[in-house]
């Protein structure tokens, strides 16, 4: 059996309605919740030295920013793990293959989601297939 790579997730919650202590908060209740879910391989908070350019820094760390090790056949539960949690608030979402093929989504509400849901399934499949083909030639 071929170890497909794992994609690398960039999930980022923005709220208006939550508070700088309140994002991180959050972003890190969701951290967990990943970590436990056993969805992703890893999942951490962006640490500042890693900040895209104007982001705002709490403690070290990047507001409403983690990034996530998921492996493609697990990007169904996690979109929908995803969607259940934050399916209410505005995210982006960037998905990155090891071969550096990026999609990114953004959604800001739950029909948006489900949209990109769709989006991200569809992207998923074809970059695990080209990966498989790949991985299998040699």
């Amino acid at each position: 059996m071929t170890q497909q790579a794992n994609f690398e997730i960039t999930i980022a919650i923005q709220d208006a309605d939550l508070d700088n202590d309140e994002l991180q908060e959050e972003t890190q209740n969701l951290r967990e919740q990943l970590e436990e879910s056993e969805i992703v391989e890893s999942a951490d908070l962006v640490a500042v030295n890693q900040a895209p350019v104007g982001s705002k820094a709490f403690g070290g760390f990047i507001l409403g920013l983690l990034n996530a090790k998921v492996n493609p056949v697990n990007i169904k539960k996690l979109m929908g793990f995803l969607g259940d949690r934050l399916g209410n608030k505005q995210i982006e979402l960037t998905l990155n293959t090891p071969d550096g093929r990026e999609i990114n989504l953004k959604a800001s509400s739950r029909e948006e989601f489900e949209f990109a849901f769709q989006k991200a399934q569809e992207w998923a499949k074809s970059n695990s297939t080209i990966e498989e083909k790949t991985n299998t030639d040699g």
